[in-house]
């Protein structure tokens, strides 16, 4: 494809891509991007979603609650059991909403009062399915609730049957939606107990025709021994969906994101103006392109109008449309789309900056400055989810991988990393802390390659990939190098 590409305006729009974590907000439906992988993670019918941090679990739990999305979903994903007339609740997420569902210190006075799990999610189901003048409704507090559900068991069946057989007759589901359970509980075994339960109130749920529960998980929190062991937990296991987003999934969302942003109109005809569809729900026209339009060839040929054709002076040094997702990806090979764009946007941030007549909208110096920022961002992502990593991980400052897992123990032994993890851990100060510690180092580096921070490569040595390893200054031969601190 030989466009002449007006790449100040390109180099603009990258650097205006969205930046920062989703807190619950509701798209809009031109902020919508449905690649074919996740049309399964949508369906009412499949419930439980798990991903890695980043990938679009608390985008999807937010943009399912929106009638015009729900819409727009319908028409460029083709038939599904999801509708805009689907009815939609939240049961836990992101935001506080204590009149959807309980805080997590409401859960916690709940579990420390010996009320189940499972009986504390089935109260917040039963309170967003029961009609106004129901006697749940006249409970103000979720205590009360949840005491009015477990002793009234058969007044809340009847409740399911006879709002089921409502939406059956009405031909729509009934769809309750959880996210953010990391945020229900600072310790696992808290955690647990209560994804647990409220895995055995999804299994019961799809055992109607219209009610279901959607939950969204990260990766880490389905360890099927610790919230799976109930009977038929397989039949909920089965039904497990993951966002994955494979590298053309990435540079859709790319091209979705220029073509509907300020000067998106532009955009589509420097990159191609025959491979898009508009798709008009209500007062939003949305640009898509045309499924099976650019073959992978053609859409890397198409990216390296935007960023060039070699990450060098000469292809030796790689290819930009590979290069930026092998270096943002976890040892899984997983790249979330959050580190994705916001490499892009800093690498067209720095070619404005330091090569502002490049012939190309991004400067590959920049787009390797672009993933010292995406790791920073990814780095202080599992500083929140798990603290205790940052302990562990800055000793090794300065260590090149990969590297003997003997050198990394001895770099832990020098300042007395782990026993002082380990009694923070036994004081109950670190919050959800590595689930191997008690079998010291070799422990810590199983907890580490469950979360694709550590690799364990053939020859036994420890890698570490470059999202991770830049952000926390360790050194690879021939791999990008540390941000100056």
């Amino acid at each position: 494809m030989n466009r002449e590409m007006d790449s100040i305006l390109v180099r603009e729009a990258l650097a205006n891509l969205p930046q920062g974590t989703s807190h619950g907000e509701k798209p809009s439906v031109p902020d919508v991007y449905l690649p074919q992988s996740h049309l399964r993670a949508i369906d009412p019918n499949n419930l439980v979603v798990t991903a890695m941090r980043g990938a679009g679990k608390t985008f999807w739990w937010s943009a399912l609650q929106s009638e015009e999305v729900r819409q727009f979903l319908g028409e460029v994903g083709g038939p599904s059991a999801l509708g805009a007339d689907t009815e939609v609740r939240t049961g836990f997420g992101v935001n506080p909403s204590p009149d959807n569902y309980p805080s997590k210190d409401v859960l916690q006075r709940l579990g420390n009062d010996g009320i189940d799990a499972r009986i504390i999610w089935r109260s917040v189901q039963s309170w967003h399915l029961a009609p106004d003048d129901h006697p749940l409704h006249q409970k103000g507090s979720w205590s009360e609730r949840a005491a009015y559900v477990n002793d009234n068991p058969e007044i809340i069946e009847r409740l399911f049957y006879e709002r089921d057989t409502e939406f059956e007759r009405k031909g729509i589901y009934f769809l309750i939606l959880f996210d953010a359970l990391d945020r229900c509980s600072d310790d696992w075994k808290t955690m647990h107990r209560s994804i647990r339960g409220l895995l055995q109130t999804a299994l019961e749920m799809r055992s109607y025709r219209r009610l279901r529960v959607k939950v969204f998980l990260r990766s880490d929190q389905l360890i099927e021994t610790e919230v799976a062991d109930f009977p038929d937990a397989s039949k909920v296991l089965s039904s497990v969906v993951r966002l994955n987003w494979l590298g053309r999934d990435l540079y859709g969302l790319l091209w979705h994101r220029l073509t509907n942003g300020p000067d998106g109109g532009l955009l589509r005809d420097l990159l191609g103006g025959d491979i898009w569809d508009s798709v008009q729900v209500g007062n939003h026209s949305v640009l898509q392109m045309k499924r099976n339009m650019l073959s992978e060839p053609q859409e890397r040929e198409l990216f390296h109008t935007v960023a060039g054709p070699w990450m060098g002076r000469g292809p030796k040094r790689g290819f930009p449309y590979t290069w930026i997702p092998n270096h943002l990806s976890d040892t899984e090979g997983m790249v979330s789309p959050r580190s994705f764009l916001a490499a892009l946007r800093e690498a067209a941030i720095q070619t404005t900056n330091e090569h502002s007549d490049h012939q190309y909208a991004l400067h590959y110096d920049s787009i390797k400055r672009g993933v010292q920022e995406a790791s920073r961002i990814r780095v202080q992502e599992l500083q929140e989810d798990y603290p205790w990593v940052d302990r562990v991980l800055t000793p090794l400052r300065g260590m090149v991988v990969p590297c003997e897992f003997n050198e990394i123990v001895d770099c832990w032994g020098k300042d007395g990393t782990l026993e002082s993890l380990a009694e923070d851990v036994l004081q109950d100060e670190v919050k959800l802390p590595p689930l191997n510690i008690d079998s010291g180092a070799s422990g810590l580096r199983k907890d580490l390659e469950s979360l694709g921070v550590f690799q364990r490569i053939r020859d036994g040595r420890v890698n570490i990939p470059d999202v991770f390893r830049v952000g926390y200054g360790l050194g690879r031969r021939g791999g990008v190098r540390p941000a100056r601190r």
